[in-house]
């Protein structure tokens, strides 16, 4: 009998806490932690941690209220933060928590660690509120006690207090009440639109969970529960009638699966409409990731793949038509609720999820689910196969237009170019290598319908001072207009882009100084000559790893291969393999001298496969045209030297060299 304790979950004390240390970066620069146009974010990170602990199973109830001077408290009846003293920093556990940037009880996943799945990542969460809060007060219940103390600005004004918890009453929960400063802020009003979506999404999630919002001014109270979940969000969102029925399905990782942890997994539903706005949401452990990611891919792999195979299987297919992921993808509105363990994101605000995995994680849940939908209900598959196709038709006749206006004197495109087979614009993509080796995997790595290659020999021309009609004298500049159809231009000029034959024009060069050298002389090529494509958001550089680790087999999961673009990323990942039990050096690490060492398998991994590839659209920074056109020509101009040097010894100890 004593083996029943084993799934009790892991004891949430004191010693759950780690502390990685002061608060001044925060108010110092607090863009790079939160969003500064509004309190919102600020008061997500509280709201977000009261949701941890309902997705943890230990609340039932969420209040938030916003109070007539601006405050807003958010009060839960979770398991209370922890108050006694921290193990090693001799200060009281919710002290800590609130005013210690990386202190948090979500570092330490699975065995150990008070939360398995959680938003909280990076473990600033709250103690930027509280950085960027005139006053912030705390209440915690647990233990039959009750723990206050308040703090202005991030630091303890009002040491924690406790008194018992009076009529012995068991409660257990936290409350947090927060006077955002707005001088951080561009206004200090939260947004109600943002505000109300986003708790009706966390009790979407949390089928079961009440969420209330109370306004003291005008006496309103809103109240979300929801029990049937996904589905009954998605219908009452939808602007337009489902063509079939919704596909609602959800698949978790058990403790016998071979790559995914346990509970790692998704639940979601999409519906298909013919108009209408598609409604597109997707979660990560119950945080909005409103720019997408990973798991959105995933989706979007799977809804695909399943599509197409169903297709096949029946022969629905027209001659000379071919099927494209956005075909499928273009009339489907979603929700999508991924569960990811240890989660990256892009951004302190985590609005887009970054971890590669999840791209197979979520995929390898619906592509099964969604194959066996379709072939139980294959009347419903077929119209769902005639909407994929109609949508395909239409695109490849606008590619086609485009074509004919295009044929009449185009100058014949270089040799060196291999082209895709695809004429869409929108889904091309011109990749400009370094070097013919490297040319010769991004060829054949490369997906033929629409990725084209064009290697160039060596150095390319700095062009900074380059007269425009004498750009041509050059052969290499001359084929990399030639191939994407647009004559140099001013930043005044109009130039007719019409001609473009490629959405994205990609820099694809080694990760080393050469390469960085390359994809500068062609940013200074683009950016003098070109301008108007950066400014249409056509340019992009694409970012090859530097590292690759092989990791060997862990338990249950399969030897593997990881690749990080930088050192931070290699410690990133070993860390991770440390925390999965890997022995120290069991591993081993290789460092990529350049694109030639990869084989097409790897380079198509790493750099050319949009699900996992890392590329980076080209914009103008914070400064405008005519500021980065003085710092170019500091950088590239010929009689600059002297510029050079002084931003060198200005900027010098902020550059990181590998020599």
């Amino acid at each position: 009998m004593a083996e029943k304790n084993i799934t009790a979950s892991p004891a949430y004390s004191e010693s759950s806490i780690r502390v990685l240390k002061g608060l001044e970066p925060v108010k110092q620069r607090p863009g790079m932690y939160t969003r500064t146009d509004n309190p919102l974010h600020i008061i997500q990170e509280v709201l977000d941690n009261s949701a941890d602990e309902a997705l943890a199973g230990h609340g039932k109830k969420i209040k938030v209220t916003l109070h007539t001077d601006g405050s807003v408290s958010i009060e839960d009846d979770g398991r209370g933060i922890p108050f006694g003293l921290h193990p090693e920093e001799k200060a009281p556990v919710v002290e800590l928590v609130f005013t210690r940037l990386h202190a948090g009880g979500k570092f330490d996943k699975g065995k150990g660690g008070a939360y398995s799945f959680s938003g909280g990542l990076h473990g600033v969460g709250v103690s930027v509120t509280n950085a960027l809060s005139t006053r912030l007060e705390v209440t915690s219940y647990r233990e039959g006690k009750v723990a206050s103390l308040a703090f202005s600005g991030g630091d303890v004004i009002e040491p924690l207090v406790l008194r018992p918890n009076g009529n012995g009453d068991r409660k257990s929960g936290t409350t947090v009440r927060a006077w955002p400063d707005a001088k951080y802020f561009e206004s200090p009003a939260l947004p109600m639109a943002e505000l109300t979506h986003l708790l009706r999404s966390k009790a979407v999630l949390m089928p079961g969970v009440t969420v209330t919002l109370t306004n003291e001014k005008t006496k309103e109270v809103q109240t979300w529960l929801y029990k049937g979940g996904l589905r009954d969000y998605l219908m009452q969102t939808l602007t337009a009638d489902p063509v079939i029925p919704m596909f609602e399905e959800e698949g978790f990782a058990d403790a016998a699966h071979e790559t995914f942890a346990e509970g790692e997994g998704a639940s979601w539903c999409v519906a298909f409409t013919e108009d209408g706005q598609p409604v597109r949401e997707s979660y990560v452990n119950l945080i909005p990731t409103s720019a997408g990611g990973t798991h959105e891919s995933g989706l979007r792999d799977g809804l695909f793949t399943a599509v197409k195979s169903f297709i096949e299987l029946h022969s629905l297919l027209p001659k000379g038509v071919k099927l494209l992921p956005e075909d499928v993808f273009a009339r489907a509105s979603y929700v999508l609720s991924a569960k990811v363990l240890d989660p990256q994101f892009q951004g302190q605000i985590k609005e887009r999820l970054n971890s590669r995995d999840a791209v197979r994680l979520v995929s390898s849940f619906v592509r099964p689910a969604l194959e066996l939908w379709l072939n139980q209900h294959v009347d419903y598959g077929k119209k769902l196969a005639e909407l994929a196709i109609k949508a395909a038709q239409s695109r490849q006749k606008a590619g086609q237009k485009v074509e004919k206006r295009k044929g009449s004197g185009v100058a014949v495109l270089p040799g060196k170019l291999t082209d895709c087979e695809s004429k869409d614009l929108a889904n091309n993509e011109v990749f400009l290598v370094e070097g013919d080796s490297a040319g010769g995997s991004a060829k054949m790595g490369r997906d033929k319908e629409n990725q084209a290659v064009l290697p160039l020999r060596g150095k390319v021309l700095n062009t900074w001072e380059v007269d425009r009609d004498r750009l041509f004298a050059n052969t290499e500049i001359h084929d990399i207009s030639v191939a994407i159809g647009v004559d140099p231009h001013g930043p005044n000029d109009t130039p007719d882009l019409s001609a473009l034959r490629y959405g994205k024009v990609c820099i694809l060069s080694d990760a080393d100084v050469d390469g960085s050298h390359i994809q500068v002389l062609l940013l200074t090529l683009f950016f003098r000559h070109f301008p108007k494509l950066i400014e249409t958001g056509h340019v992009y550089v694409a970012r090859p790893p530097l590292y690759r680790v092989d990791a060997p087999a862990r338990g249950k999961k399969p030897a593997s291969k990881v690749y990080a673009l930088d050192e931070g990323e290699l410690t990133a990942i070993l860390d991770k393999l440390r925390k999965d039990g890997v022995r120290e050096n069991a591993w081993s690490i290789s460092r990529f001298k350049g694109l030639g060492e990869m084989s097409a398998e790897q380079l198509w991994d790493t750099t050319l496969n949009p699900d996992t590839r890392r590329l980076m659209p080209v914009q103008l920074g914070n400064q405008d045209f005519g500021q980065t056109e003085s710092l170019i020509t500091k950088l590239m101009g010929k009689g600059e030297a002297a510029a050079r040097r002084e931003l060198m010894e200005l900027h010098g100890d902020a550059v990181e060299i590998d020599v």
